[in-house]
This record gives structure tokens, C-alpha cells and sequence, in this order.
């Protein structure tokens, strides 16, 4: 395995760089795909993107849902074709060419021709293609290449009489509209039946209106003119006239009595249509939260339109011919005043409908159109969709669910001019009509060849009628297929069925798997499912993952505009394109809620998952230069669970699992068995720990490869070849998944899940799920201890810190095995996490508590001690004739201290079956074993300031900076083994260092608790020598001896001890001119280290 540098020093974006570079190199994605080419297939759809824009977090978001659920099937021994599509048809694009040529009606497309328009929009719909292969590649997505926008708006708002013909009070309907130019275009008025309608008259104008008795106060309040200059006076102190003083009530009725009632229309630009038009009809679409709760509508079969496809009036609205509709507002409400109609004028906010390609305001007009009966396949959709699976559920169930039971036929064509043409061809007289199933079909009834469906290759194709020569031909109608009609098609018409690819198709239609965003519950997911429904009677997909909008974080929709979101290249290039995929996955958007996409949301990931991943790794590393069960355990949990929440599509409850994942590798064996890793428990034992460690992390890289494809490329690569030289490469190839030997690689994989599992997941015995239990029981056991430790009361008002030992840690549990685990394998574990002295358990659960029940409600109080008893074992008992079961009833333990204790001296806490206690008292030895700790902290504190790595052997030396260094000396001395013991060599006074001794850095301290000051210097190993036994090695001549030191100073120390282990325990000097050969022996001439020396002194 290669070095690895430092967590700070390593950078995400630069190895994912390089992990691009090496998946190019070697074809990593079509060399998948050939791998599984022979196994099942899993049939993915891509809701296509159009090419006109830039993709944003939104995209990226979907993008990354849908490579994960492919990579990890893909994984599974599937053969997964995942190809890249565009959106290229439909108003955006023309949208951008109208923009571009500037064209704002429909007769200057006309009058340019067709054909050049579109060829136009030909020439854009890959505009972007480029910038989209470059993004989507940089998010580790592996796939081949080859709604409407509201704003708040201030529109006229006006009132508008209507009176009601034959009617004996003179009254008139009042409607209310903030869209005065739809006025001239009134064929009739809608009231709600189920709504009480007022008839009013006007206490000062006499004037009477008809409106809904809710609406009343929207009625303005007209004040009599006066008659003397005297009576414009206003008198002191009298109220303000209002509605209720302003209006007479006449009558009441309900609104089904004015149903077909006839009213006199505002203008007579439709008087033709006065036999069937200005009458009342009813709808429940009339609401009574605004307005009057009479609504302005046109009626007719015979579609009439005032407004020509540019939003101008036409020439039957003669006062205002030619106008746009918005323009002609102003003076459409003069004329109403000028006629006495007007009730009401003033401007009214409210959230009006824009385009959201041009930006402009969008007017509603009616228009033939050709349409799907979805109305008739009601039933089969809701069907359908009970067949498949959402994530989340309730989409599916309320949303979309709601969706189809109230579909209306589909208006599936557009007056348009970029799009697929529909294939119907009508006679002059309206009488023939053919629906063209097949570009062969028109080739054979018109005589021409076809190369291109779309309108200025096909408009001018005629066919002859079947009824003969004198009857005509048939030419096709203008319009174009509504865009999503195509998208909704993708399933099939992808691969050209039916005239190709028919038992790929049929074998495994519906598709596998869709993923888009909440606003294609009306969109795509919408269209798929009617168009396979009446097709097929079958859903288009089997499972659908469904999210919800990433928004800016201030909470508003991602604009390029107003620039309120970072560049996704930028956040790419700054935390890893990793870092981005498990941000947004790991977040509500993946339950398809909404998110505030943060910046700093990315970077939380890369602190909280991808630095402790990789630590883990380069501690692994690091000491894997000189390779158990529960981690294991933990390692099968992990790829178990991930199966199972990848199985049911739930990608957002992937993440926590490898969080607590990493908190066990990092914070539980790692940190647990950190000496074992260095190899200070001998050489066996750190083999063993670091195959473990080593296994788990091959294991958990390719568990998580469909997640962050890029860190566990590169720890793959760097770690693979320590196991098995010559192997292709990737943690992503199937083949290393599911091959249990080299030899077989290449083939394709026979046992699909069970392959996978089988790499990493044997078959559990009791014994191993036991142990597991009893690591979660340990962690519970760990945070009891901390919760206690950091809990303060009237009489404790300070927290206990780790760093002060404690004398005794009991654990009351039930379970007998359980309590064999901690005071076996684990032991040490909690005595080291929590820094207790002794670890005592205690099965008998009533020792140290007392049981209660709760909720404490009146009967349960009439719960005795020997109640609750009998209850735990029978989880049920009478109370009152009132049956209570376990689910009604939570038993608690209250610990009972034990007597002569004060809560100062000892205390617990109590989770479950668990109870933790502490005996918090504290006696010299433990004040000094805390003194210890601090010192060892600051120690290797200095050590990781230094540079140094766990492996580099330094000796360390104390020097106290106090007046009266005995009570320090006291403490060391006590706490040798300890102090030993963490930092790997005797802590050296500093009177023991040599004249000729390497510092390597040094600093001061101060335990400002303890009160004690020290200087702690880290120095390379020196030797330590033996003067007396040197002098008698050369008879007393002291110019030799300096001379065989020099020599012994001047060797490499490393190579050196290398030699005394060769020669055991001694080397021959003969190298040194003119001095006589000599045997040096360690131990008795010198020692390899000052702390060497020491020991040695201590034990003789």
C-alpha cells in the first residue's frame, strides 16, 4: 500500500480527479456493462433533462439517486443499460429560438416558413450537451452519453354589474375579476349551488345587487351625495357607515335557483350567441374566499375566440381590435364605467402565473384540441398504481393516488411548430380520417419517402382518399404532440418497439425502476402511467424513488439570475463530488421535502464521515508496514442493512447506518485496540488486529462504492494489491462482488445476492449475534457512565472530566451472558473508555433499585411492589376489573443508594435493562492516576505536533519547572507502569539526558488544577553509555574509550540495533585505526536507549 498523508493534508477533489482519470483509462463503465452482459436485466427509464440549460443541484440531486440504485443492482450480478437522453421538442426550445430571432407572433414563423424555424431549433437542442457530459461525469454518475413560476403581481381589480333580466327589483348579478380584459369575451356568469346568495339594495344609491351572502363586505360602500354644503359636515363623534348599515337584505336563496337565469351582457360583441349564452351556471370550482362568489366564464360547444395566438384581440372586438389584452385593461374599464356598469375599481397582489422560460404573463385561452379519455381509464390507473412501490409511500398514496382519481381527458396536442407531428390525416369535409401507426403506413399510402418526422418534412404529404378521386385527399392536421405525450412514450419508443427489439421489450416491461423529482407526480410518473395503462393495462415501472425540490438557502427556487446558489463545479472542486452525493442524499429531499441547500451542509459531510473514514484507512496504513470479532459483527451488520434498505429503495436510511458504522471502526476498535495496531502486544496480536481492520475496511468500501464511487475507488486501489497482486481493478466491478476466486474472474456471475453476501457475510451463529447485542449493551453501558460523569446537582456542582479516574464501576443487568461479555472481552474496553479503576456486575436487578410504573395514572398508582413484579414476568395484570398489558404500561428502575452513601459519593443512571453506577469518591492514588493522564495528554499532543507517527520511536523526557518538585516526582513514581504503558518507553527525568542527545521539539505546560508545571522534550533514541566497563574494555585509556564512542555515536542507530540483534546481544569493533579490536556487549558497555538504562537499573 502506498503512504498516505496527513487527514488535513489529503485532498477529496484532487484523488477524485485522479479516480476519473483511471475509470477513462480503463473503460471502467462499458467494461461493467460487458461483464454482466449475459445476466438479467434491470430496466431503468431516465426522465431526460432538456440540453437548453445548465444542469443545477436539482439535477445533480436525481442524477445521484439514480446512479446509486444502478451501480448497487449492477453489483448484484444485473445487467443494467443506462443511456443518457434529451428532452428535445416543446416550447423551450422555441422559446429560446423566439428570443433569439426576436419573433413575437405566431404569422412571423409563418411568414419565415417552417422549415427554417425549425431547423433553428434543431440547431440548439444539443447546445449545451457538452457543459452537461462534463458536470454529470464529475458526480461519478456512470451513464452513456451517446411547472409553471408564479410571482406576485399588481393587476386592476374591478367589480362589474350584470342585470337580471325579468327581475322585479331591477337587481344585478355583481361579478368581481382582476383580468378586465377577459370582459369583452363574457358569454356567461357560474355561482356555487351549495352557496347562500344575498339579493341587497344599497340604502343610499337603492341600487340592488345579487352576490354570495360570504362575500357581503366585499361590496363597496356608497355614501349619498350631498344636497347643502351643511350636510358634507361630518358630526363629531358619529360612527362610520358600514356594510350592514349600507345594505337592505331583500331575499336569500340558495345558488342552485339561479341556474339558468338571464343577465344582459357588458358588450355586444356576442349578441349572436344570445340564444345559448349569458345565462347562470353552477360549479363548485366557485369559491367564497375572495371576489364575490360570482365567477365571469365562456360557454359554447362552438368555440368562439377574441384572442388570436400572439394574446391581440381580433376583429370581432371592434373597440379594441389588435390590442394585447393586458394593454387594453385601462381602457376596457372606461368603457365599463362610461355604460354605469362599474361597481368598483382599485388594483389588487395577487400570485399570477408566468412562464417560466420567457417570463411573461400566461393567458388562458381556449383552443381545439385533440385529447387522450383518461376519464375512461380511471380505474385501471388507480389499479396500476397500487401494483407499484414509492419512496416515499405517501406520495404514491395521497398525492399522485388523489391525481388519477380526479384526471380529465389529456389534451395531447399543441399548436405548435418544434415537435413530433400527429400522425392523423382528415378529409376536406371532416368525414375521413386515417391515424398513421408507422412511417411505413404513410410511405405506402402517399407515395413518399419519409426521412424525418417533423412538420415542414411532413405537412405537405397528402393522401388520396379511400372514397375516390373526386372526394380529395387528406391532409394531416397542424398540431404537434404535446411534449410529454413523447416523454411519457420513453418506455417503448426508446428502442423502437414494436418494430424492434419486441422480446427485449415485452420480457421485461414495466421497467425496474424511475427516479424524478415530486413535480413529475403530474408530469412524467403521470404520463407513463396513462400512456402503458392504455397500452398494456399495466404500470410502466415496478419501483420509484421519489424527491422533493432543493432550493437556495435562503429558501427561494435556485435562480442563475439573481445568483443565490453556489456553482455546483465550485462546491465540486472545493469538497469532492462525494462529499455532494451523500449531502444530498443523506437530507429530506430524498423524502421528497424540500431542502435549503447550504454550503456548509457539504463540508459538515466531509468532517462527519469521509475524515474519520479516512483516518481509519490511514491508520490501517500506516501500520501496515511491520494484518476479532465484534467489528466484524458490526462489518456484516453493515452490508445486511444496506441490502435491506437498498432492497426497499430507502437510499435516505443509508447514511446513518455507515455513520454508526464509522463510530464503531473509529471510536470503538480503532480506539480500543490502538496498542494491538502499533504492535506493543507483540507481533501475532497486531497481524491479527490489522486483518481485521484491514478486511473491514475492503469490506465497508464496497459496501458503500453505489455512494461515493470516487473515495472508495481510491481506497480500493491502494488497498487491494496489499491482498491480491494482479487483480483488475474497482470495488464497483461486479466481478469482485460476486467471484469467489481469481480464477473465475471475467465470467459472469450465477448467484445474484447471495454472491455478494457470501464475500463478506457468513452465516451468523448465536454466538456472534450475541456478541453484537452485547457491544450495543457496552455502548449504553459507555454513555450511562459519561451521562453520569457529566451530571451536576445542588450538592455536585461541578462535572466529574474524564481525565479523573474513578475508584469502581458496577453494572446491574439481568442477563448473565451479557454480564460474562463485559467482564470478559470488553472489560477492558469500558474501563479504559470511561477511566475506571474496577469493573463489578451485579445480576440481581432489585440490589441497587427500586421498580416503578408510568405513566403514573390513578389506577397504576394502586400498583404494589409485588404488582409490578407479577406483572413483569406475566406482562399483564387487574386493576380495578381494568385489563393492562406491557403496551400500557412502562416499568422504570429508580436506583436506591446505599446506605451511609451521600449522592456526592455515588450515583447512576439507568437505560433499559441497564444500570451504570459509579462510586464517584476519590482517594490520593486516583488524584494522582488523573495527574498521569494529563501528562500522557500533553505528551502525545506534543508527539502529533511534532509530525510524529504512531510507528516513530522517541524518548521522552520530564522536566519539572516548580520550586518543589517532590510531590510531581511522587506521582510519577507511582504512576510509572501506567505512564509507561500509553506512551511506549519509560518518561526519563531530565537529568538522564546525554550532552550529545537530538531534540525534536520541546514545550512547557501547566496542569492548572493540579498546580504543576513541567517541560517535556521529545528526543531521538540515544545511547546510554557504561564509562567503567568501556574504560576496562581498553585498560583505563581514556582517549580510546572517546574514540569507540564517537565511532558508536556516528552509526545509524537503526542499523546499529539491527547488529546487537544479529550478533545477539554484542558486535565486534575492528574498524577503528590503531585501536585494538574489541567485543562490545549490550547491557554491560552501553544500552541502546536511556530508558534501556533505566529498566535496567530498577531491576538489578
Amino acid at each position: 500500500m502506498e503512504d498516505v498523508c496527513e487527514g488535513k493534508e489529503f485532498s477529496f477533489p484532487r484523488e477524485e480527479k485522479k479516480v476519473l482519470s483511471f475509470w477513462t483509462q480503463i473503460d471502467a463503465f462499458k467494461n461493467q456493462l460487458k461483464l454482466t452482459e449475459n445476466c438479467k436485466e434491470y430496466i431503468f427509464y431516465d426522465g431526460p433533462p432538456f440540453a437548453t440549460g445548465l444542469p443545477h443541484y436539482g439535477h445533480i440531486l436525481a442524477g445521484t439517486i439514480k446512479d446509486i440504485v444502478t451501480r448497487y443492482q449492477t453489483m448484484n450480478g444485473k445487467h443494467v443499460t443506462r443511456r443518457f437522453g434529451w428532452d428535445c421538442h416543446g416550447l423551450p426550445v422555441e422559446n429560446e429560438i423566439d428570443r433569439k430571432l426576436n419573433i413575437k407572433r405566431r404569422d412571423q414563423v409563418l411568414e419565415m416558413g417552417i422549415d427554417k424555424y425549425n431547423e433553428e431549433c434543431r440547431s440548439i437542442v444539443t447546445r449545451y450537451v457538452e457543459e452537461w457530459e462534463k458536470i454529470i461525469t464529475r458526480t461519478g454518475r456512470w451513464i452513456d452519453f451517446t411547472g409553471q413560476n408564479y410571482k406576485d403581481v399588481v393587476d386592476p381589480e374591478i367589480m362589474v354589474t350584470f342585470p337580471v333580466i325579468d327581475d322585479q327589483d331591477n337587481a344585478a348579478f355583481v361579478a368581481w375579476t382582476t383580468t378586465p380584459w377577459t370582459l369583452p369575451s363574457n358569454l356567461g356568469l357560474c355561482v356555487n349551488a351549495k352557496f347562500v346568495y344575498l339579493k341587497v339594495r344599497n340604502n343610499n344609491t337603492a341600487k340592488v345587487y345579487v352576490v354570495a351572502e360570504s362575500r357581503l363586505l366585499s361590496l363597496p360602500i356608497d355614501k349619498p351625495k350631498a344636497e347643502t354644503a351643511g350636510d358634507t359636515k361630518k358630526v363629531k363623534g358619529a360612527k362610520p357607515e358600514n356594510e350592514e348599515d349600507s345594505y337592505q337584505v331583500l331575499e336569500k336563496f340558495n345558488g342552485a335557483s339561479l341556474v339558468g337565469k338571464k343577465y344582459e351582457p357588458l358588450f355586444d360583441y356576442f349578441n349572436d350567441f344570445s340564444s345559448v349564452a349569458f345565462r347562470v351556471v353552477a360549479d363548485d370550482y366557485v369559491t367564497n374566499d375572495s371576489g364575490t362568489g360570482i365567477v365571469l366564464l365562456l360557454l359554447g360547444e362552438n368555440l368562439v375566440v377574441a384572442v388570436d395566438d400572439d394574446g391581440l384581440f381580433t376583429e370581432r372586438i371592434t373597440h379594441f381590435s389588435g390590442l394585447y389584452v393586458k394593454d387594453a385593461d385601462k381602457d376596457i374599464i372606461k368603457a365599463v364605467k362610461a355604460k354605469g356598469r362599474l361597481v368598483k375599481s382599485g388594483s389588487f397582489t395577487h400570485s399570477y402565473p408566468f412562464c417560466w422560460r420567457s417570463d411573461t404573463p400566461l393567458i388562458y385561452r381556449a383552443v381545439p384540441s385533440w385529447f387522450v379519455r383518461v376519464e375512461q381509464l380511471k380505474e385501471k390507473l388507480l389499479e396500476n398504481n397500487d401494483k407499484t412501490k414509492w419512496v416515499p409511500k405517501y406520495v404514491k398514496d395521497k398525492r399522485f393516488h388523489n391525481w388519477l382519481e380526479n384526471a380529465r381527458d389529456w389534451a395531447v396536442s399543441r399548436s405548435r411548430f418544434w415537435g413530433t407531428p400527429l400522425p392523423i390525416w382528415i378529409s376536406d369535409d371532416g368525414e375521413e380520417v386515417v391515424v398513421m401507426d408507422s412511417v411505413e403506413k404513410l410511405e405506402k399510402l402517399s407515395g413518399v419517402k419519409v426521412f424525418d418526422l417533423h412538420r415542414h418534412h411532413i405537412d405537405q404529404i397528402t393522401i388520396p382518399s379511400s372514397r375516390g378521386h373526386e372526394f380529395g385527399v387528406l391532409r394531416r392536421v397542424e398540431d404537434v404532440f404535446d411534449c410529454w405525450f413523447e416523454s411519457g412514450s420513453m418506455p417503448y419508443a426508446y428502442i423502437h418497439y414494436p418494430f424492434e427489439n419486441k422480446e427485449l421489450f415485452e420480457k421485461n416491461f414495466p421497467g425496474d425502476f424511475v427516479a424524478e423529482g415530486l413535480d413529475q407526480t403530474r408530469g412524467w410518473f403521470y404520463t407513463l402511467m396513462v400512456l402503458s395503462t392504455a397500452l398494456f393495462d399495466k404500470p410502466a415501472f415496478k419501483n420509484l424513488v421519489c424527491n422533493g425540490l432543493v432550493l437556495a438557502e435562503d429558501g427561494k427556487k435556485m435562480s442563475k439570475k439573481l445568483k443565490n446558489y453556489p456553482p455546483p463545479l465550485d462546491v465540486i472542486d472545493e469538497y469532492g463530488a462525494d462529499a455532494v452525493r451523500l449531502y444530498l442524499i443523506n437530507s429530506p429531499v430524498v423524502r421528497a421535502e424540500p431542502l435549503r441547500f447550504k454550503k456548509e451542509g457539504v463540508l459538515g459531510v466531509v468532517k462527519d464521515v469521509f475524515l474519520p473514514w479516512y483516518n481509519a484507512y490511514r491508520f490501517l496504513v500506516q501500520n501496515a508496514k511491520r494484518l476479532e470479532i465484534e467489528i466484524f459483527l458490526a462489518t456484516q451488520t453493515l452490508v445486511k442493512d444496506v441490502h435491506e434498505k437498498m432492497d426497499e429503495y430507502r437510499l435516505d436510511t443509508v447514511v446513518p447506518l455507515l455513520l454508526e458504522f464509522l463510530d464503531n471502526l473509529t471510536n470503538m476498535y480503532v480506539r480500543f485496540n490502538r496498542k494491538r495496531l502499533n504492535g506493543r502486544t507483540g507481533k501475532d496480536d497486531c497481524h491479527t488486529a490489522l486483518s481485521t481492520l484491514y478486511n473491514v475496511l475492503l469490506t465497508s468500501c464496497k459496501v458503500m462504492t453505489p455512494f461515493t464511487p470516487f473515495f472508495t475507488e481510491t481506497l480500493y486501489q491502494n488497498a487491494e494489491p496489499a491482498r491480491r497482486t494482479g487483480h483488475p481493478s474497482g470495488p464497483h466491478k461486479c466481478s469482485d462482488r460476486h467471484y469467489q476466486n481469481d480464477r473465475i474472474y471475467g465470467k459472469c456471475v450465477k448467484v445474484l445476492r447471495k454472491a455478494f453476501i457470501t464475500v463478506v457475510f457468513h452465516k451468523r451463529k448465536k454466538r456472534g449475534e450475541r456478541i453484537e447485542e452485547s457491544v450495543k449493551e457496552m455502548k449504553k453501558i459507555i454513555e450511562l457512565a459519561r451521562n453520569i460523569r457529566n451530571r451536576k446537582s445542588d450538592k455536585r456542582q461541578e462535572q466529574l472530566p474524564l481525565k479523573t479516574p474513578l475508584k469502581e464501576m458496577i453494572v446491574v443487568h439481568s442477563d448473565a451472558e451479557f454480564l460474562d461479555d463485559i467482564t470478559g472481552k470488553l472489560k477492558l474496553y469500558v474501563l479504559d473508555e470511561r477511566n475506571v479503576r474496577s469493573l463489578v456486575i451485579c445480576n440481581d436487578t432489585l440490589k441497587y433499585a427500586s421498580l416503578k410504573a408510568v405513566p403514573d395514572y390513578r389506577k397504576l398508582k394502586k400498583m404494589s411492589h409485588q404488582d409490578i413484579l407479577r406483572f413483569k414476568e406475566t406482562k399483564e395484570v387487574i386493576i380495578a376489573n381494568h385489563s393492562l398489558k406491557l403496551i400500557d404500561i412502562k416499568i422504570v428502575r429508580d436506583f436506591k443508594r446505599p446506605d451511609g452513601l451521600k449522592d456526592t459519593e455515588i450515583d447512576a443512571a439507568v437505560d433499559g435493562e441497564v444500570m451504570v453506577i459509579l462510586d464517584l469518591r476519590e482517594d490520593e492514588s486516583l488524584k494522582n492516576e488523573g495527574v498521569a493522564r494529563e501528562i500522557v495528554n500533553r505528551i502525545q499532543k506534543l508527539r502529533k505536533k511534532s509530525c510524529l507517527e504512531p510507528t516513530d520511536f522517541v524518548e521522552v523526557y520530564f522536566e519539572s519547572l516548580d520550586m518543589d518538585e517532590s510531590v510531581v516526582q511522587q506521582v510519577l513514581c507511582s504512576q510509572e507502569q501506567y505512564i509507561r504503558e500509553k506512551i511506549g518507553s519509560p518518561l526519563l527525568h531530565s537529568t538522564l539526558m546525554p550532552p550529545y542527545v537530538v531534540i525534536i521539539s520541546d514545550e512547557s505546560f501547566e496542569l492548572k488544577e493540579s498546580k504543576f508545571s513541567f517541560k517535556i522534550s521529545l528526543a531521538r533514541p540515544a545511547l546510554k553509555f557504561n564509562e567503567e566497563a568501556l574504560l576496562a574494555l581498553y585498560s583505563g585509556d581514556v582517549e580510546f574509550v572517546t574514540r569507540l564512542q564517537t565511532y558508536l555515536l556516528s552509526r545509524d542507530h537503526s542499523n546499529l540495533k539491527s547488529e546487537f540483534q544479529a550478533g545477539d546481544g554484542k558486535i565486534s569493533v575492528s574498524c577503528i585505526e590503531k585501536l585494538p579490536v574489541v567485543t562490545v556487549v549490550l547491557g554491560e558497555q552501553l544500552h541502546l536507549t536511556v530508558g534501556d538504562y533505566l529498566l535496567s537499573k530498577k531491576s538489578t
